[in-house]
């Protein structure tokens, strides 16, 4: 442990991996927790906030943390497992105290937090004591606006009040390399407010990827707080699938309104989409498999497997069908496994190629029929045809196992299967 006097800024303990005292590594850092005191005085930090495994959020107090060096955190004695709940008294400080608009007592002039430093005030007690800001308020984009600073906390005021229309940057730029479903993790911990905050600071794309792992709940609320154009731009950005399961979640009213306004190719897939019944192949597929004419090459359908946006599922075969080459297609006539793909020289035209034993699904298979399809056959996504033989899409094991899992399986995973609701 660093001696008394040591300091560590925040953000840079986002994401370090935590090892018990044995050496194994029992999750990452997520967040702080601290205490807010009155009268000027440095917060106490109370804790860190631990992801384990499935993604759970456990409470390691500070009086069990026995190094921060080194890029690791080391604990000491038995970790409590239970799952972290914030309670009124507490603050988070990534989720809550970053991107907050304080105000520099001795100018009067609003500052923007960046970052926070919490320093050693003796063994195993940490206090947040210098606070490190930019002068002015900073855009969604953060952009500078003034000069950087770094404060004492008694040198600012404003941490304890609830502002409107705090910021995200800051927040983001903590968490920028995390992939969706663990960002989705941080964003359902916030609280609401500070949801709507996070969502309006991500791009279309980002916040399509990171609604998609989120539980329904969750996805409602962002959506009717987003304005009704950047819903639509965002429902576009999701895939078709996930935007119907979501869309099929709001008043009929809401739906069919943010539908106007998507793009009509767009939204024409996901209307498609909602006309089927929610647990049939038509209701569970996707409308934008890999489609190739029979006159394609080996080194075309690479190319197009290869594409970085395909999902894996989506990407383990290839459809081949008559034009068009959009769901619905022209006549289906087989599929092209990516193994054979492999196994066979660039110029071979896929037509020749195609593996048409196997009747597809049509769209009004039912889901316990779908799995027993997936499964009898090693298959991690299968053909979606309808009565005049036209591919109207696939279904993929992803959305099997989204549909097989209980309702509340999204839910679970962030909070555990665990009933307690207090942490050490």
């Amino acid at each position: 442990m660093a001696g008394a006097g040591s300091r560590v800024f925040i953000s840079h303990l986002s994401g370090l991996p935590v090892f018990d005292p044995n050496g194994d590594q029992v999750g990452r850092v997520r967040d702080v927790v601290v205490s807010l005191r009155i009268g000027g005085r440095p917060p106490r930090v109370l804790g860190l906030v631990v992801e384990v495994i499935g993604r759970r959020r456990i409470f390691l107090p500070m009086t069990r943390v026995t190094s921060l060096e080194s890029g690791q955190v080391l604990a000491t004695g038995v970790i409590n497992l239970r799952r972290f709940e914030q309670r009124p008294s507490e603050t988070l400080v990534l989720a809550e105290l970053l991107d907050r608009t304080v105000v520099r007592t001795k100018t009067g002039e609003e500052v923007t937090v960046l970052d926070v430093a919490m320093v050693q005030a003796r063994l195993r007690e940490w206090e947040i004591r210098k606070v490190f800001v930019q002068v002015g308020r900073v855009g969604r984009l953060r952009k500078a606006r003034g000069e950087s600073l770094t404060l004492d906390w008694s040198e600012l005021t404003g941490f304890s009040l609830t502002e409107e229309g705090q910021g995200a940057a800051n927040l983001l730029a903590t968490f920028e390399q995390l992939r969706p479903a663990d960002l989705a993790n941080v964003m359902h911990h916030l609280s609401a407010k500070r949801r709507a905050e996070v969502a309006a600071a991500l791009d279309d794309d980002r916040l399509a990827d990171v609604l998609e792992e989120l539980p329904e709940d969750d996805q409602v609320e962002i959506i009717g707080k987003l304005k009704e154009e950047r819903a639509a731009d965002v429902l576009e950005a999701m895939d078709p699938d996930d935007a119907a399961d979501l869309l099929s979640d709001l008043p009929a009213e809401d739906a069919e309104r943010l539908l106007r306004l998507m793009e009509p190719e767009d939204a024409a897939s996901v209307r498609r989409l909602l006309s089927y019944e929610e647990d049939t192949a038509g209701g569970l597929m996707t409308t934008e498999p890999i489609v190739l004419e029979p006159d394609a090459t080996v080194a075309e359908a690479l190319a197009r497997v290869r594409i970085a946006e395909n999902k894996p599922a989506l990407a383990a075969q290839v459809y081949v069908c008559r034009p068009p080459n959009e769901t619905p297609t022209g006549k289906y006539l087989g599929t092209v496994h990516f193994q054979r793909l492999l196994r066979e020289p660039p110029f071979t035209l896929v037509g020749s190629l195609v593996d048409d034993d196997l009747d597809p699904l049509p769209p009004d298979t039912p889901l316990p029929l779908v799995t027993s399809y997936l499964a009898a056959y090693n298959l991690v996504a299968a053909p979606v045809v309808d009565e005049a033989d036209h591919l109207v899409g696939a279904v993929t094991v992803d959305d099997v196992l989204d549909h097989l899992l209980p309702d509340d399986w999204r839910e679970a995973s962030l909070h555990a299967a665990e009933s307690e609701t207090v942490h050490g």
